[in-house]
């Protein structure tokens, strides 16, 4: 397994930041993938998993709205009820106070089961390191620039592909160039990310 590793805000005992490990970013599979796999490798026909994956939902979703927990071979799913304000008389919870969080699901020891009768071994995936690239803000806005030039805008996720920042320091970075008395960008939303533009 492909793996990365970045640091956290969290400073350790020697006062370095603390690094966390994480599956290599972009290793990601859809469902048409799925799809497609299992019908190359003979499992099931194309089409097979879309519709129980579907009938499942359906039928989860209906025991889910009436509190059932449900034991499947890949887990257990449980509606995650809250309170809508904190209270400390058990008297005073009425129904309109309870919320529907979401799902509660709990794989059990399933999947670390089947995983390790695939995995083979752990491989470091020699990512950028962010810290180090934000530090050095003139590449950044010659980067950013050179974009700006080529394109005519910019977006977040250009900028990660070039930079090899995460889309999240990536934004960041473009935002902080939208502030201030001579902001260097302009942003404008357009449908689901935002375009950076030259002022």
């Amino acid at each position: 397994m492909w793996y990365e590793v970045h640091r956290t805000p969290v400073k350790g005992e020697d006062g370095q930041n603390i690094v966390y490990v994480r599956p290599k970013s972009g290793m990601k599979l859809n469902m048409k993938q799925l799809e497609d796999y299992c019908e190359r490798m003979n499992y099931l026909r194309y089409g097979e998993l879309s519709r129980v994956m579907d009938a499942f939902v359906r039928v989860a979703g209906r025991f889910l709205a009436e509190g059932y927990r449900i034991d499947t071979p890949i887990g257990s799913f449980a509606p995650k009820l809250s309170l809508a304000k904190q209270l400390t008389d058990a008297d005073q919870v009425k129904d309109r106070d309870v919320r529907l969080e979401g799902v509660e699901y709990n794989p059990g020891k399933f999947w670390e089961r089947e995983i390790m009768k695939w995995l083979d071994g752990f491989r470091r995936y020699h990512n950028p390191d962010t810290k180090e690239i934000l530090a050095d803000k003139d590449k950044l806005e010659l980067t950013m620039r050179d974009c700006l030039q080529r394109n005519g805008y910019i977006t977040a996720s250009m900028f990660a592909q070039i930079t090899g920042l995460t889309i999240y320091s990536a934004r960041k970075q473009l935002q902080e160039w939208t502030k201030g008395d001579n902001p260097k960008l302009l942003m404008t939303p357009r449908g689901k990310e935002h375009i950076y533009t030259e002022i």
